[in-house]
């Protein structure tokens, strides 16, 4: 089967979502965790490589991203998205402009589209300026983010600084005038020298729009509506469609490298019915011997219920630790920690995982040594649900850090119960 098109996510959460979005449409869409995994050429009409370069340094990004370009191509891909998350979180150095660069030279385009936003959990752009309700990127919780923060609502200011050029505009106001206009000012753009534009988000109508200005490229760099409408648009004649898996069994634990609010309120509401163990990052004492304490503390409850381990921090635990390990260093130590962790519970017999925060997704499902899972359509979580198939089948939730309600996780662990998926695959 042709594999009609490739996406290439820029962490895990986002690539299992994106794939629940494809699989609710009746799509198979595996997601692989591996570049290498790929050289088994996907048997499905889409498929989508989960990687980890929304916070990797720029040069390891543009290598990273260049490899798996070159995966899904050797793969048969014959378009590709750069999967984006719904605020395009980056900074100033990368890592969307790499990727939208690279994917133009690859598939030998003149100009690439740009298209942010997430307007169905209230993040649009209009105008090029990225909105979260009524507020302005930056006069939200994203301007502070500790990873990523958004001190610029202006996104093409903002990723022109990426691409290092001026980006260019289709606005709400052009796209509503119908196609030939939407049409004629893209060609306006390129006339000018663009070769990066960005498209408006405000509604469905604008992502139609984008997509049918889209119509003719081999390549687009996005947030999730439109790396699913361009995927589905690609493999429209495919018909290819498989049963879901079942859920796996055994005893389950919940993961946390998230912090911020929403993460906070999940971990709180999980902790009124099961244990939950926080880990402060500043503590005196080796990785090694944190990880020794977490592994000593779940062997002492698995076969009690459920239970949680945590990194969550507020604000001011947060600046501790960024000015202890710096801004990335932080962020990358909370990982390996909850990763290994992870590791020690899967030898001691879990084998449903749920996980908050992308970046800790990917690091615990590069510690659990998966390879390819098979995502589940929506459901009532809204994606995240996926089952890594064999001999030994482990069942995951991994979900961003800012999204879902205070008892997602609550919810998700009666959803992973063995033997049932959500009630839309039925």
């Amino acid at each position: 089967m042709t594999l009609a098109c490739g996406i290439i996510a820029d962490d895990f959460t986002g690539a299992m979502l994106v794939a629940a979005y494809c699989e609710t449409a009746g799509v198979a869409c595996p997601v692989y965790f591996t570049a290498e995994a790929l050289a088994d050429a996907p048997d499905s009409p889409l498929a989508v490589l989960a990687a980890r370069t929304r916070l990797a340094p720029p040069d390891q990004a543009r290598s990273d991203i260049a490899v798996a370009i070159a995966a899904m191509r050797d793969a048969g891909a014959e378009a590709l998205v750069y999967k984006a998350c719904g605020t395009f979180d980056s900074t100033e150095e990368g890592n969307i402009g790499i990727a939208a660069d690279l994917l133009r030279a690859e598939m030998d385009q003149d100009l690439i589209l740009l298209s942010a936003g997430f307007p169905d959990y209230g993040v649009t752009v209009h105008q090029g300026h990225m909105f979260l309700g009524a507020r302005p990127i930056n006069e939200s919780d994203k301007r502070h983010d500790p990873v990523t923060p958004m001190p610029d609502a202006n996104l093409v200011r903002f990723l022109g600084a990426q691409v290092g050029r001026e980006v260019g505009l289709i606005s709400h106001l052009e796209m509503i005038k119908g196609k030939p206009l939407a049409q004629a000012a893209l060609d306006t753009r390129r006339a000018e020298g663009h070769a990066h534009v960005l498209c408006d988000l405000c509604d469905d109508a604008d992502l139609a729009m984008s997509l049918a200005l889209a119509e003719s490229d081999r390549a687009v760099v996005a947030s999730d509506p439109l790396t699913v409408a361009f995927a589905l648009d690609r493999a429209r004649h495919s018909g290819a469609t498989l049963p879901p898996p079942d859920h796996a069994g055994g005893p389950a634990a919940l993961f946390v490298g998230s912090v911020g609010p929403v993460a906070g309120a999940q971990i709180a509401a999980f902790e009124t019915r099961h244990p939950v163990l926080r880990l402060d990052l500043t503590e005196n004492i080796t990785e090694q011997a944190l990880i020794e304490r977490a592994a000593e503390w779940a062997a002492a409850r698995v076969a009690q219920g459920p239970f949680g381990i945590t990194t969550w921090a507020d604000a001011a635990q947060v600046a501790r630790s960024q000015a202890a390990y710096g801004r990335l260093g932080a962020a990358r130590r909370a990982e390996r920690i909850l990763a290994e962790i992870a590791q020690r519970c899967h030898e001691i017999g879990i084998r449903r995982f749920l996980v908050g925060g992308g970046e800790t997704s990917g690091a615990i499902v590069t510690a659990l040594g998966l390879t390819k899972v098979r995502a589940l359509p929506l459901g009532a979580l809204r994606g995240g649900l996926c089952v890594a198939e064999g001999p030994d089948p482990i069942s995951l939730y991994l979900k961003s850090g800012k999204l879902g309600d205070s008892e997602v996780f609550l919810s998700a662990l009666e959803i992973m119960a063995p033997a049932r998926i959500p009630e839309t695959t039925r």
